[in-house]
């Protein structure tokens, strides 16, 4: 009677799975529809880049021709910027910045690695602006809402993390521990708020730990700014770094700025 049971159980399942793969086969054939419908518009996405790229030949480059033809034989630009590679964050679009008046280095949270930790695309992109480019001023922008903050944040100052956003953000780990010594009382977001400015000055103090920096800031050759964006209230902080406040004590990790600017 059992074995009777099951045969009569295991013949209904397998009528109800055959009535039910139609369904199962349309639901796979929608999911390819949608595939190949996000595949094509990819495509169209790259149609519309290809009229901003035709647009801005011929309204900026062909009525610029002099400029750009000077920047095909070389570059001298004024500024490092050293900003976060969150999509929201345009140096050029924010601050205006054109064609060879910037050179540009971009990473997960604007951040500055001190010379002691090796090689990275971000200290090399500042050796070439830097003993190269000969450029005059650095400035590091931090912006609202960074997502390589918050990691950093929710990090455990005893924990090594495996991740690479993790590896890369405890460069940071600096700016972390006194946020939470000054913002006990803060929420979360607030005290990522005050991160993301306090990693700004680390970077900033980072940047005094490369010889060939901490030299021409000291002479007066370069100087070092700190930048904060913003973008849910649409507004820019800036800030430089007084290097003779800052210098003898700048190693311990604190920093003295000066002609702070608020832009609204």
């Amino acid at each position: 009677m059992t074995t009777t049971s099951n045969l009569w159980t295991n013949s209904d399942l397998r009528l109800q799975a055959s009535r039910e793969l139609p369904g199962l086969t349309k639901e796979l054939e929608s999911d390819k529809s949608e595939r190949m419908e996000r595949i094509e518009h990819g495509t169209d996405l790259f149609d519309e880049m290809k009229q901003r790229f035709l647009s801005f030949k011929k309204h900026k480059y062909m009525q610029n021709l002099e400029l750009y033809e000077k920047l095909a034989k070389d570059q001298a630009p004024k500024f490092m910027v050293i900003a976060c590679a969150d999509s929201r964050v345009c140096p050029s679009s924010i601050l205006g910045f054109q064609p060879g008046e910037a050179f540009v280095v971009r990473n997960v949270a604007n951040m500055v690695p001190p010379y002691e930790n090796g090689p990275s695309e971000t200290n090399a992109g500042l050796e070439f602006a830097v003993n190269s480019l000969k450029v005059e001023n650095i400035l590091v922008i931090g912006h609202s809402r960074c997502g390589g903050i918050r990691a950093l944040m929710s990090m455990h100052d005893d924990v090594e993390t495996s991740s690479l956003i993790g590896s890369w953000v405890s460069v940071g780990m600096n700016a972390r521990v006194r946020t939470k010594a000054a913002t006990k009382l803060l929420n979360f977001d607030q005290q990522c708020k005050h991160c993301e400015k306090e990693s700004v000055n680390c970077s900033l103090v980072n940047l005094l730990t490369y010889p060939w920096v901490e030299e021409k800031v000291r002479n007066g050759e370069l100087a070092i700014h700190g930048g904060y964006y913003d973008f849910v209230d649409c507004a820019f902080e800036k800030w430089t770094l007084d290097y003779k406040e800052s210098n003898p004590i700048g190693k311990s990790g604190k920093v003295a700025v000066k002609d702070r600017a608020f832009w609204f």
